[in-house]
């Protein structure tokens, strides 16, 4: 009996110095990691505010564009139009354009071929006509129109191709592919008069107005130029 209670007080000795070498070991534990935080929370916080100024430095060397648009639209001009459109060419040109910078080595030399898409409509302005071109002569309703005019004349941009036949080594100009799309432009526009646009659309706008004013109830009908 008496070896038995001997067995059960070691034992509950055991338990009570393990617990206690538990809570120790904790509480050490626990100590030194708050030590741990309190020594590396002022770096933590240089960090922080390395990252915000880093932050701040990309926000200002690359900043996120911002597009408002103006909610209200301003009319500055409102004009009626009486356009009769009579003929519409669709037309393609070839141009090659240089800027004319040259130097012993060519640096600065740069060449292009633009082949550009453009339309042309052509027509008679209506509103250009007035009460004393329209008269009555018996049966016959003498009419004189205006004469024919370009309407439109421009290019398609996105049928629209540029060729880099020579490049410029040291400062490409920006301006070139402008300036060779207007001279294609001007080409297209000089290009359709010479082919006789205009004559074409005065034919057609007599044709048309031809059976409009038939349809009126003039038997005859003569355009006078």
């Amino acid at each position: 009996m008496k070896n038995a209670l001997n067995t059960i007080m070691s034992i509950l000795i055991l338990v009570v110095l393990a617990a206690g070498v538990y809570f120790i070991v904790k509480t050490v534990r626990e100590t030194a990691a708050a030590a741990a935080d309190a020594a590396t929370a002022p770096f933590d916080q240089v960090n922080q505010a390395n990252q915000a100024l880093q932050t701040q430095m990309a926000q200002i060397m690359h900043p996120t564009p911002t597009i408002v648009v103006d909610p209200v639209m301003y009319i500055t001009n409102v004009k009626a139009l009486a356009r009769l459109e009579t003929i519409k060419y669709s037309v393609e040109q070839v141009v090659e354009c240089d800027n004319g910078l040259t130097d012993f080595f060519e640096t600065r030399y740069e060449k292009i071929l633009f082949a550009g898409r453009g339309m042309v409509i052509a027509g008679i302005d209506m509103e250009k006509i007035q009460p004393s071109d329209l008269r009555l002569g018996g049966d016959t309703l003498y009419v004189r129109l205006p004469p024919a005019e370009l309407f439109v004349a421009t290019l398609d941009n996105e049928k629209s191709v540029v060729y880099h036949l020579d490049n410029a080594l040291l400062a490409p100009d920006i301006n070139l592919e402008t300036t060779c799309r207007q001279k294609t432009e001007e080409a297209i526009r000089q290009r359709v008069l010479e082919d006789g646009i205009l004559q074409q659309a005065q034919v057609n706008a007599e044709n048309y107005l031809f059976k409009f004013f038939s349809s009126l109830g003039y038997r005859t009908i003569q355009f006078e130029h």
